[in-house]
Protein backbone atom coordinates (compact mmCIF):
# COMPACT_ATOMS: atom_id res chain seq x y z
CA UNK A 1 0.00 0.00 0.00
CA UNK A 2 1.03 3.18 -1.08
CA UNK A 3 1.44 5.80 2.38
CA UNK A 4 3.44 8.11 1.05
CA UNK A 5 0.49 10.90 0.95
CA UNK A 6 0.03 10.32 4.39
CA UNK A 7 3.78 10.34 5.53
CA UNK A 8 3.49 13.82 3.41
CA UNK A 9 0.74 15.01 5.44
CA UNK A 10 2.00 13.88 8.63
CA UNK A 11 5.37 15.65 8.22
CA UNK A 12 3.88 19.06 6.55
CA UNK A 13 1.23 19.38 9.56
CA UNK A 14 3.97 18.77 11.93
CA UNK A 15 6.22 21.18 10.46
CA UNK A 16 3.30 23.98 10.45
CA UNK A 17 1.74 23.13 13.89
CA UNK A 18 5.01 22.86 15.62
CA UNK A 19 5.56 25.84 17.82
CA UNK A 20 8.70 26.94 17.12
CA UNK A 21 8.07 26.93 13.88
CA UNK A 22 5.10 29.04 14.38
CA UNK A 23 7.18 31.62 16.24
CA UNK A 24 10.26 31.91 14.12
CA UNK A 25 7.62 32.20 10.79
CA UNK A 26 6.03 35.38 12.72
CA UNK A 27 8.84 36.58 14.06
CA UNK A 28 11.58 36.50 11.17
CA UNK A 29 10.05 38.74 9.42
CA UNK A 30 9.92 41.20 12.71
CA UNK A 31 13.27 40.59 13.22
CA UNK A 32 14.68 41.51 9.64
CA UNK A 33 12.30 44.80 9.50
CA UNK A 34 13.25 46.02 12.58
CA UNK A 35 16.99 45.78 11.64
CA UNK A 36 16.20 47.37 8.53
CA UNK A 37 14.21 50.01 9.95
CA UNK A 38 17.17 50.52 12.61
CA UNK A 39 19.61 50.75 9.92
CA UNK A 40 17.66 53.22 7.67
CA UNK A 41 16.90 55.51 10.63
CA UNK A 42 20.52 55.19 11.62
CA UNK A 43 22.27 56.07 8.08
CA UNK A 44 18.89 58.71 7.56
CA UNK A 45 20.25 60.22 10.90
CA UNK A 46 23.95 59.84 9.14
CA UNK A 47 22.97 61.51 5.89
CA UNK A 48 21.04 64.65 7.97
CA UNK A 49 24.41 65.63 9.84
CA UNK A 50 25.14 68.74 9.48
CA UNK A 51 29.10 69.48 8.81
CA UNK A 52 31.35 72.56 8.61
CA UNK A 53 34.77 72.00 6.60
CA UNK A 54 37.16 75.38 6.76
CA UNK A 55 39.14 75.77 3.78
CA UNK A 56 42.24 77.33 3.91
CA UNK A 57 43.56 77.94 0.22
CA UNK A 58 47.24 79.94 0.45
CA UNK A 59 47.04 79.78 -3.41
CA UNK A 60 43.84 81.37 -4.02
CA UNK A 61 43.28 79.09 -7.21
CA UNK A 62 40.53 76.93 -5.63
CA UNK A 63 38.55 79.41 -3.98
CA UNK A 64 35.58 79.03 -6.32
CA UNK A 65 35.70 75.17 -6.41
CA UNK A 66 33.89 74.58 -2.78
CA UNK A 67 30.06 75.09 -3.23
CA UNK A 68 27.73 74.44 0.59
CA UNK A 69 25.33 71.70 -0.26
CA UNK A 70 22.18 70.51 2.26
CA UNK A 71 24.46 69.24 4.79
CA UNK A 72 27.96 70.43 4.31
CA UNK A 73 28.65 74.40 4.23
CA UNK A 74 32.63 75.27 3.63
CA UNK A 75 33.66 78.63 5.30
CA UNK A 76 36.89 80.44 3.76
CA UNK A 77 39.39 81.30 6.31
CA UNK A 78 41.77 84.35 4.64
CA UNK A 79 45.02 85.41 5.67
CA UNK A 80 45.47 83.31 8.94
CA UNK A 81 48.54 81.11 8.84
CA UNK A 82 47.77 77.32 9.44
CA UNK A 83 48.42 77.32 13.52
CA UNK A 84 45.96 80.15 14.08
CA UNK A 85 43.53 78.28 11.47
CA UNK A 86 43.66 75.24 13.54
CA UNK A 87 43.30 76.57 16.59
CA UNK A 88 40.03 78.16 15.13
CA UNK A 89 38.63 75.19 13.59
CA UNK A 90 39.23 73.59 16.67
CA UNK A 91 37.41 76.49 18.77
CA UNK A 92 34.71 76.39 16.61
CA UNK A 93 34.06 72.99 16.60
CA UNK A 94 34.07 72.68 12.78
CA UNK A 95 34.29 69.36 11.10
CA UNK A 96 37.65 70.12 9.37
CA UNK A 97 40.29 72.37 7.69
CA UNK A 98 41.53 71.73 4.12
CA UNK A 99 44.31 73.34 3.94
CA UNK A 100 46.18 74.32 0.69
CA UNK A 101 49.53 75.37 1.13
CA UNK A 102 51.09 77.86 -1.09
CA UNK A 103 52.94 76.44 -4.18
CA UNK A 104 55.06 77.69 -7.12
CA UNK A 105 53.41 76.03 -9.74
CA UNK A 106 50.58 74.26 -10.14
CA UNK A 107 51.96 70.98 -10.70
CA UNK A 108 52.95 71.08 -6.80
CA UNK A 109 49.16 71.61 -5.77
CA UNK A 110 48.42 68.11 -5.31
CA UNK A 111 50.99 67.27 -2.98
CA UNK A 112 50.65 70.01 -0.65
CA UNK A 113 46.89 69.57 0.19
CA UNK A 114 45.92 68.01 3.70
CA UNK A 115 43.10 67.32 5.59
CA UNK A 116 42.98 68.33 9.53
CA UNK A 117 40.09 67.01 11.82
CA UNK A 118 39.85 65.67 15.55
CA UNK A 119 38.69 62.52 14.29
CA UNK A 120 39.06 60.46 11.44
CA UNK A 121 37.02 62.13 8.33
CA UNK A 122 34.11 60.23 6.05
CA UNK A 123 35.55 58.30 2.84
CA UNK A 124 32.62 59.93 0.85
CA UNK A 125 33.51 63.70 2.41
CA UNK A 126 37.25 63.09 1.32
CA UNK A 127 36.40 61.70 -1.75
CA UNK A 128 34.25 64.56 -2.86
CA UNK A 129 36.67 66.76 -2.13
CA UNK A 130 39.46 65.11 -4.01
CA UNK A 131 36.92 65.27 -7.14
CA UNK A 132 36.53 68.66 -6.78
CA UNK A 133 40.02 69.80 -6.82
CA UNK A 134 41.12 67.19 -9.24
CA UNK A 135 38.50 68.57 -11.92
CA UNK A 136 39.64 72.32 -10.99
CA UNK A 137 43.37 71.63 -11.30
CA UNK A 138 42.78 69.79 -14.18
CA UNK A 139 40.91 72.67 -16.16
CA UNK A 140 43.07 75.42 -14.98
CA UNK A 141 46.08 73.11 -16.67
CA UNK A 142 44.15 73.14 -20.03
CA UNK A 143 43.60 76.80 -19.81
CA UNK A 144 47.21 77.67 -18.94
CA UNK A 145 48.27 75.59 -21.93
CA UNK A 146 45.43 77.89 -24.21
CA UNK A 147 42.49 75.58 -23.86
CA UNK A 148 39.62 77.22 -23.49
CA UNK A 149 36.55 75.81 -21.69
CA UNK A 150 34.75 75.59 -24.00
CA UNK A 151 36.84 73.29 -25.98
CA UNK A 152 37.62 70.98 -22.75
CA UNK A 153 33.70 70.48 -22.95
CA UNK A 154 33.70 70.43 -26.80
CA UNK A 155 36.37 67.88 -26.50
CA UNK A 156 34.59 65.46 -24.40
CA UNK A 157 33.55 62.09 -26.00
CA UNK A 158 31.37 59.19 -24.15
CA UNK A 159 31.85 55.60 -26.43
CA UNK A 160 29.08 53.20 -26.26
CA UNK A 161 30.05 50.09 -28.10
CA UNK A 162 26.51 48.84 -29.60
CA UNK A 163 26.12 44.99 -29.14
CA UNK A 164 24.66 43.00 -31.53
CA UNK A 165 24.22 39.11 -32.52
CA UNK A 166 24.71 37.89 -36.01
CA UNK A 167 21.29 36.84 -35.53
CA UNK A 168 20.41 40.48 -35.30
CA UNK A 169 19.99 40.51 -31.31
CA UNK A 170 21.08 43.70 -29.54
CA UNK A 171 22.16 44.07 -26.50
CA UNK A 172 24.59 46.37 -24.61
CA UNK A 173 26.59 45.73 -21.27
CA UNK A 174 23.72 46.86 -18.85
CA UNK A 175 22.15 43.73 -20.09
CA UNK A 176 24.90 41.05 -18.75
CA UNK A 177 24.53 43.06 -15.28
CA UNK A 178 21.02 42.41 -15.41
CA UNK A 179 21.49 39.33 -16.66
CA UNK A 180 23.64 37.99 -13.69
CA UNK A 181 21.54 39.87 -11.40
CA UNK A 182 18.81 37.49 -12.17
CA UNK A 183 20.89 34.14 -12.47
CA UNK A 184 22.41 35.18 -9.40
CA UNK A 185 19.48 35.52 -7.38
CA UNK A 186 18.24 32.48 -8.47
CA UNK A 187 20.75 30.71 -7.59
CA UNK A 188 21.64 32.30 -4.10
CA UNK A 189 18.17 31.69 -3.12
CA UNK A 190 18.27 27.88 -4.38
CA UNK A 191 21.62 28.07 -2.06
CA UNK A 192 19.83 29.02 0.92
CA UNK A 193 16.87 27.28 0.44
CA UNK A 194 18.86 23.74 0.34
CA UNK A 195 21.19 24.95 2.98
CA UNK A 196 18.14 25.87 6.02
CA UNK A 197 15.47 23.40 4.49
CA UNK A 198 18.19 20.46 4.24
CA UNK A 199 19.27 20.47 7.53
CA UNK A 200 15.41 20.66 9.28
CA UNK A 201 15.03 17.14 7.40
CA UNK A 202 18.68 16.11 8.94
CA UNK A 203 16.93 17.00 12.10
CA UNK A 204 13.55 15.36 11.51
CA UNK A 205 15.06 12.15 10.77
CA UNK A 206 17.55 12.38 13.64
CA UNK A 207 14.97 13.43 16.57
CA UNK A 208 12.72 10.44 15.03
CA UNK A 209 15.25 8.04 15.39
CA UNK A 210 16.80 8.39 18.66
CA UNK A 211 12.88 8.74 19.87
CA UNK A 212 12.63 5.36 18.83
CA UNK A 213 9.82 6.11 17.18
CA UNK A 214 11.20 5.00 13.48
CA UNK A 215 11.19 1.39 14.84
CA UNK A 216 7.41 1.57 15.02
CA UNK A 217 6.35 3.48 11.99
CA UNK A 218 9.21 1.27 9.67
CA UNK A 219 7.06 -1.57 10.29
CA UNK A 220 4.63 -0.66 7.81
CA UNK A 221 6.32 1.80 5.75
CA UNK A 222 9.19 1.23 3.33
CA UNK A 223 12.15 3.20 4.03
CA UNK A 224 11.97 5.16 0.78
CA UNK A 225 8.50 6.28 1.00
CA UNK A 226 9.23 7.72 4.47
CA UNK A 227 12.13 9.55 3.32
CA UNK A 228 10.49 11.14 0.51
CA UNK A 229 7.54 11.64 2.42
CA UNK A 230 9.92 13.59 4.81
CA UNK A 231 11.47 15.34 2.14
CA UNK A 232 8.35 16.34 0.14
CA UNK A 233 6.34 17.31 3.12
CA UNK A 234 9.11 19.38 5.09
CA UNK A 235 9.72 21.06 1.47
CA UNK A 236 5.59 22.09 1.57
CA UNK A 237 6.28 23.40 5.22
CA UNK A 238 10.00 25.28 4.00
CA UNK A 239 8.06 26.83 0.74
CA UNK A 240 4.44 28.16 3.37
CA UNK A 241 7.11 29.91 5.44
CA UNK A 242 8.53 31.70 3.12
CA UNK A 243 5.34 32.86 0.93
CA UNK A 244 4.13 34.21 4.50
CA UNK A 245 7.51 35.52 4.84
CA UNK A 246 7.13 37.22 1.78
CA UNK A 247 3.96 38.93 2.54
CA UNK A 248 4.47 39.45 6.31
CA UNK A 249 7.35 41.30 5.35
CA UNK A 250 6.13 43.38 2.89
CA UNK A 251 3.51 44.56 4.67
CA UNK A 252 5.58 45.37 7.14
CA UNK A 253 7.72 47.55 5.05
CA UNK A 254 5.01 49.54 3.90
CA UNK A 255 3.53 49.99 7.75
CA UNK A 256 7.07 51.09 8.87
CA UNK A 257 7.41 53.45 6.31
CA UNK A 258 4.41 55.23 7.07
CA UNK A 259 4.33 55.03 10.92
CA UNK A 260 7.79 56.56 11.26
CA UNK A 261 8.21 58.44 7.99
CA UNK A 262 11.37 55.75 7.22
CA UNK A 263 12.49 55.22 3.54
CA UNK A 264 14.08 51.95 3.55
CA UNK A 265 14.11 52.23 -0.52
CA UNK A 266 16.30 55.20 -0.37
CA UNK A 267 18.90 54.48 3.00
CA UNK A 268 21.87 56.42 2.30
CA UNK A 269 25.11 55.04 2.32
CA UNK A 270 28.85 55.79 0.88
CA UNK A 271 27.51 53.00 -2.09
CA UNK A 272 24.28 54.86 -2.51
CA UNK A 273 25.67 58.18 -2.96
CA UNK A 274 28.55 56.85 -5.30
CA UNK A 275 25.45 55.32 -7.64
CA UNK A 276 23.30 58.68 -6.85
CA UNK A 277 25.86 60.34 -8.44
CA UNK A 278 26.20 58.74 -11.29
CA UNK A 279 23.29 58.41 -12.47
CA UNK A 280 22.89 62.11 -12.21
CA UNK A 281 25.55 62.79 -14.92
CA UNK A 282 25.43 62.63 -18.09
CA UNK A 283 23.85 59.46 -20.24
CA UNK A 284 22.19 58.57 -17.03
CA UNK A 285 18.64 58.77 -18.57
CA UNK A 286 20.39 56.72 -21.57
CA UNK A 287 21.09 54.43 -19.13
CA UNK A 288 17.86 53.93 -17.15
CA UNK A 289 16.11 53.13 -20.87
CA UNK A 290 18.79 50.62 -21.72
CA UNK A 291 18.10 48.62 -18.10
CA UNK A 292 14.73 48.78 -19.02
CA UNK A 293 15.31 47.23 -22.17
CA UNK A 294 17.55 44.81 -20.85
CA UNK A 295 15.19 44.02 -18.57
CA UNK A 296 12.34 43.30 -21.25
CA UNK A 297 14.87 41.52 -23.71
CA UNK A 298 15.31 38.71 -20.72
CA UNK A 299 13.97 35.12 -21.80
CA UNK A 300 11.46 35.73 -19.15
CA UNK A 301 9.28 32.63 -19.33
CA UNK A 302 12.60 30.14 -20.18
CA UNK A 303 13.45 31.81 -16.91
CA UNK A 304 10.52 30.89 -14.87
CA UNK A 305 10.21 26.99 -16.38
CA UNK A 306 14.15 26.88 -15.89
CA UNK A 307 13.70 28.35 -12.25
CA UNK A 308 11.01 25.54 -10.86
CA UNK A 309 13.09 22.65 -12.55
CA UNK A 310 16.11 23.23 -11.22
CA UNK A 311 14.98 24.26 -8.07
CA UNK A 312 13.05 21.42 -7.46
CA UNK A 313 15.35 19.17 -8.83
CA UNK A 314 18.55 20.50 -7.04
CA UNK A 315 16.37 21.01 -3.88
CA UNK A 316 15.53 16.89 -4.04
CA UNK A 317 19.09 16.18 -5.07
CA UNK A 318 20.58 17.73 -2.10
CA UNK A 319 17.47 16.77 0.55
CA UNK A 320 18.30 12.75 -0.01
CA UNK A 321 21.35 13.37 0.69
CA UNK A 322 20.54 15.18 4.56
CA UNK A 323 18.12 12.71 4.83
CA UNK A 324 21.07 9.64 4.63
CA UNK A 325 23.02 11.80 6.67
CA UNK A 326 20.53 12.06 9.33
CA UNK A 327 19.57 8.28 9.49
CA UNK A 328 23.40 7.25 9.74
CA UNK A 329 23.85 9.42 12.56
CA UNK A 330 22.31 9.69 16.74
CA UNK A 331 22.58 13.70 16.99
CA UNK A 332 23.56 16.88 15.18
CA UNK A 333 27.50 16.84 16.36
CA UNK A 334 28.55 13.80 14.68
CA UNK A 335 26.86 14.79 10.87
CA UNK A 336 30.30 17.35 10.73
CA UNK A 337 31.88 14.68 8.96
CA UNK A 338 29.93 14.23 6.61
CA UNK A 339 28.71 17.57 5.77
CA UNK A 340 31.53 19.15 3.87
CA UNK A 341 31.21 16.70 1.01
CA UNK A 342 27.37 17.82 0.48
CA UNK A 343 28.70 21.74 0.97
CA UNK A 344 31.35 21.74 -1.20
CA UNK A 345 29.85 21.18 -4.56
CA UNK A 346 27.14 23.84 -3.25
CA UNK A 347 30.25 26.31 -2.76
CA UNK A 348 32.00 25.63 -5.55
CA UNK A 349 28.93 26.07 -7.67
CA UNK A 350 28.34 29.68 -7.11
CA UNK A 351 32.02 30.58 -7.07
CA UNK A 352 31.62 29.22 -10.28
CA UNK A 353 28.77 30.95 -11.55
CA UNK A 354 30.21 34.30 -10.22
CA UNK A 355 33.29 34.43 -10.93
CA UNK A 356 32.88 32.24 -14.31
CA UNK A 357 30.03 32.71 -15.56
CA UNK A 358 30.03 36.45 -15.43
CA UNK A 359 33.06 36.31 -17.89
CA UNK A 360 32.46 33.89 -20.02
CA UNK A 361 29.13 32.12 -19.98
CA UNK A 362 29.90 29.77 -22.70
CA UNK A 363 33.05 29.25 -21.79
CA UNK A 364 34.35 25.80 -21.25
CA UNK A 365 34.38 26.28 -17.56
CA UNK A 366 31.02 27.44 -17.08
CA UNK A 367 29.43 25.03 -19.66
CA UNK A 368 31.00 21.73 -18.28
CA UNK A 369 30.06 22.71 -14.39
CA UNK A 370 26.80 23.95 -16.00
CA UNK A 371 26.45 19.98 -16.70
CA UNK A 372 27.53 17.93 -13.91
CA UNK A 373 24.09 17.68 -11.73
CA UNK A 374 26.11 18.55 -8.19
CA UNK A 375 26.31 21.96 -8.93
CA UNK A 376 24.38 22.55 -12.33
CA UNK A 377 21.11 23.99 -10.56
CA UNK A 378 23.29 27.17 -9.99
CA UNK A 379 25.32 27.60 -12.16
CA UNK A 380 23.16 26.61 -15.23
CA UNK A 381 19.92 28.96 -13.60
CA UNK A 382 22.88 31.96 -13.82
CA UNK A 383 23.93 31.00 -17.39
CA UNK A 384 20.06 30.74 -18.13
CA UNK A 385 19.82 34.82 -18.73
CA UNK A 386 22.85 34.80 -21.26
CA UNK A 387 20.98 32.71 -23.45
CA UNK A 388 21.57 28.73 -23.51
CA UNK A 389 19.74 26.27 -26.09
CA UNK A 390 17.21 24.41 -25.21
CA UNK A 391 19.09 20.89 -25.53
CA UNK A 392 22.10 21.74 -23.34
CA UNK A 393 18.45 22.99 -20.76
CA UNK A 394 17.04 19.63 -21.51
CA UNK A 395 20.26 17.19 -21.05
CA UNK A 396 21.53 19.37 -17.95
CA UNK A 397 18.17 18.28 -16.27
CA UNK A 398 17.86 14.88 -17.83
CA UNK A 399 21.21 14.56 -16.01
CA UNK A 400 19.82 16.26 -12.48
CA UNK A 401 17.33 13.99 -12.29
CA UNK A 402 19.35 10.64 -13.34
CA UNK A 403 21.15 11.59 -10.69
CA UNK A 404 18.16 12.26 -8.13
CA UNK A 405 17.19 9.07 -8.63
CA UNK A 406 20.27 7.14 -8.04
CA UNK A 407 20.54 9.99 -4.88
CA UNK A 408 17.30 8.39 -3.37
CA UNK A 409 18.89 5.13 -4.04
CA UNK A 410 21.75 5.53 -2.21
CA UNK A 411 19.90 7.76 0.24
CA UNK A 412 17.43 4.51 0.69
CA UNK A 413 19.89 2.33 1.68
CA UNK A 414 21.73 3.91 4.17
CA UNK A 415 18.02 5.16 5.29
CA UNK A 416 17.02 1.25 5.55
CA UNK A 417 19.91 0.09 8.01
CA UNK A 418 21.06 3.73 9.73
CA UNK A 419 17.52 4.48 11.19
CA UNK A 420 18.22 1.49 13.30
CA UNK A 421 21.42 1.86 14.22
CA UNK A 422 22.20 3.02 17.41
CA UNK A 423 25.33 3.74 19.72
CA UNK A 424 27.91 3.96 17.16
CA UNK A 425 29.40 6.60 14.92
CA UNK A 426 29.37 5.41 11.09
CA UNK A 427 32.12 5.63 8.89
CA UNK A 428 32.95 6.14 5.23
CA UNK A 429 33.77 2.50 5.76
CA UNK A 430 30.57 1.56 7.40
CA UNK A 431 28.48 3.41 4.90
CA UNK A 432 29.68 1.34 1.62
CA UNK A 433 29.05 -1.48 3.80
CA UNK A 434 25.62 -0.16 4.21
CA UNK A 435 25.12 -0.33 0.87
CA UNK A 436 25.39 -3.82 0.16
CA UNK A 437 22.59 -4.77 2.55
Amino acid sequence: MNHLPLIIKREYLTKVKNKSFIIMTFLSPLIMIALIAVVAYLSQLNNDKQRTISVLDETGYLKDVFQNTDNTTYSSLNGLDLETAIALVKEKEDYGLLHIAKVDSLDDISDNIKFYSEESPSLTVISGLERRIEKRLREMKLQKDGVTLEQIEASKTSIDIAQESFEGEKSSKIDNVVKLAFGGIAGYLLFMFIIIYGNMIMRSVIEEKTSRIIEVIISSVKPIQLMMGKIIGTSLAGVTQFVIWVILGGVLMVVVSAIFGIDMMQMQTPQQEMVNQAMQADGAQAMAENMITAISNLPIANLIVAFMFFFIGGYLLYSSLYAAIGAAVDNETDTQQFMLPILMPLILAVYVGVFTVIEDPHGTVSTVFSFIPFTSPVVMLMRIPFGVPLWQQGLSLLLLIGTFIFAVWFAAKIYRVGILMYGKKPTYKELFKWLKY
